[in-house]
């Protein structure tokens, strides 16, 4: 494929991926380093390879295609063998009478495309695409859970029985033994690639009077995935268990532990709790994708002045911001986030976190281990020590812990924390109840970020609200300041009424049931003087919400709705959500 350098260029331009001055400086430099144009642009990041490949397509005429979010017949995509696919950055996902069209990151490649017409006798149209695309497309070589499992259990039923035999009342040394026997650590390593796979958060192991259920928590909701037999639980338990350093034989208390594993090109850390039930133990363990990066709060759903309030108080080089909601609700990623806009080589950033969920370069992490005495208040007073500008701790519990993240505040620090309250500005009154000083709380806390995760939309229909649903939403909302939000923002036309704006429903395909993914609907408090004088005067809650809301504050569930306007989501998943 040969490309005209200055068709090229002129593209880049016409489509501002590039400046006139950027393309004057690396046509510069790709000449006194003899390379081309494209090379160095993708090189020195100022585009990235995708956007080219995407240029090049352009140039060139040859069509570029999204599989991203797309489900490939499966025959189709069994033309290509999956090492060949993988190896070559190949994938068939469109297959005419007697032509296929392939989409590739490097339609050049010539020996692929060869050896794909040869082995099918068709007729192969290149098509290029990006490298996410490819990426979606090779997770689908991947077998259902449920074929996978019973091919393992019809493979090896008879080597598996022999292992589940009498495994009720059994000692630490044979349940070792039973952990390390094939069948069983295929079932484990099988359950655990496709969470995964699936982008799983959690993975239950639950154990039934009859059977074992195995549930994976997907958007924020749990999903069977498979059922088991119930003598594979000893054995599918006591692999857990010794991957992630467990007593094997203690059956009658909790334990926790963690374990790590490279799956996909991926290190993923999973967080291990076991519980004795009714039926035997119950295993709960928590996927940590250690990699995980590239987050904005773009595209974690800030907006507006709520991003601005955010952006303001990463700026400042002491107080406190602070991210509340419950459990799961991407309160460690939003501090994460902010970290990484603060990861500059002029400053030291400390954390003390449980447990370290993402591992980011320049930044000293700790780990909080109770057992030992390294509790969150004795890890940060031995941070304080460690001359750091930013401090991050990863959950404040207990006054000890408050009074020591105040002080931080206090003498020179950026303080960035979490805490588990329903809203932000229920955050104040909790400090409050650990015993934080009010004139403290009020001199020290920059923004406080309330949020959840509502599943977002990726095949929908748009519908409109009639005169019974809007009475309805006016009840927890009020309308006519929700209207003039979306009005501010550009989101609907100045002079539209709510019958003019459109709300969207899932609309479930055979492989989706309309939703993929989640985003995040936002309160940020910005601390204001006529607040730090009500948090002195120790008001509720909803007093100081109400002073925020007049300061211009959208709430959670303005923000949600904001979102299910957009297209972003549902009415209904706002409602689930805010309610919960």
């Amino acid at each position: 494929m040969r490309i005209d350098q200055e068709q090229l260029i002129q593209f880049l331009v016409d489509t501002k991926m590039l400046s006139l001055s950027k393309v004057e400086e690396i046509k510069k430099h790709a000449q006194e380093r003899e390379v081309s144009f494209d090379e160095l642009a993708v090189s020195d990041g100022a585009v990235s390879e995708d956007d080219m490949r995407r240029a090049k397509a352009h140039v060139v005429g040859i069509p570029f295609v999204r599989l991203k979010n797309e489900k490939i017949d499966f025959e189709t995509l069994m033309l290509i063998p999956e090492p060949i696919a993988r190896a070559n950055n190949i994938v068939a996902y469109r297959k005419a009478k007697d032509t296929l069209e392939v989409a590739m990151l490097d339609v050049n490649d010539l020996k692929a495309i060869d050896f794909v017409k040869k082995k099918t006798g068709l007729t192969i149209s290149p098509r290029l695409t990006d490298v996410e695309s490819i990426k979606y497309a090779l997770i689908q070589y991947q077998k259902s859970l449920k074929a996978e499992f019973g091919d393992i259990l019809k493979m090896e039923s008879s080597a598996l029985n022999i292992a589940m035999e009498g495994t009720e009342e059994v000692s630490g040394e044979a349940l070792k033994k039973l952990a390390e026997d094939l069948p069983v650590v295929r079932i484990v390593d099988t359950l655990i690639r496709h969470a995964v796979i699936d982008g799983a958060s959690d993975i239950h192991i639950e154990p039934m009077e009859k059977e074992l259920l195995v549930r994976y928590r997907l958007d924020g909701l749990l999903h069977d995935a498979m059922t088991l037999p119930k003598s594979a639980a000893a054995g599918i338990v006591a692999r857990i268990k010794v991957l992630s350093n467990l007593k094997l034989d203690e059956k009658r208390l909790p334990q926790d532990g963690r374990f790590k594993m490279k799956i996909e090109e991926e290190k993923v850390s999973f967080r291990v709790s076991t519980l004795p039930v009714y039926f035997g133990e119950k295993v709960v363990m928590r996927i940590l994708r250690e990699g995980a990066s590239g987050f904005t709060l773009e595209t974690l759903g800030f907006h507006s002045d709520a991003l601005e309030a955010i952006h303001w108080a990463t700026k400042q080089s002491t107080g406190m911001i602070l991210a509340t909601g419950p459990t799961g609700s991407g309160k460690t990623t939003t501090l994460y986030t902010m970290l990484d806009i603060l990861n500059t080589p002029d400053v030291n950033i400390s954390t003390i976190e449980d447990p370290i969920e993402y591992q980011m370069p320049r930044v000293n992490q700790t780990q909080v281990k109770p057992e030992i005495g390294m509790t969150f208040s004795n890890g940060l007073r031995a941070l304080v020590r460690q001359d750091p500008d930013i401090i991050m701790v990863g959950e404040i519990r207990d006054g000890e812990t408050i009074g020591l993240a105040i002080n931080a505040a206090l003498t020179g620090h950026l303080v960035l924390s979490t805490i588990h309250t329903n809203s932000a500005a229920g955050a104040i009154p909790r400090m409050l109840d650990m015993g934080a000083e009010p004139f403290l709380i009020a001199s020290t806390i920059n923004v406080i970020v309330g949020q959840r995760l509502v599943r977002t939309l990726v095949h929908k229909e748009k519908y409109f609200l009639d005169a019974g649903e809007l009475e309805t939403l006016g009840q927890s909302v009020d309308l006519d300041r929700m209207i003039s939000f979306l009005k501010k923002e550009g989101i609907i036309a100045e002079n539209a009424t709510w019958k003019e704006v459109p709300f969207y429903r899932p609309k479930p395909t055979k492989d989706s049931d309309g939703f993929k993914g989640r985003i995040g609907i936002h309160e940020v408090f910005k601390i204001s003087s006529a607040t730090r004088e009500l948090i002195i005067k120790r008001a509720t809650s909803e007093q100081i919400e109400e002073q925020a809301k007049k300061e211009g504050m959208m709430t959670m569930l303005e923000d949600g709705i904001f979102k299910a306007v957009q297209g972003f989501t549902t009415l209904e998943e706002v409602l689930r959500v805010i309610s919960e």
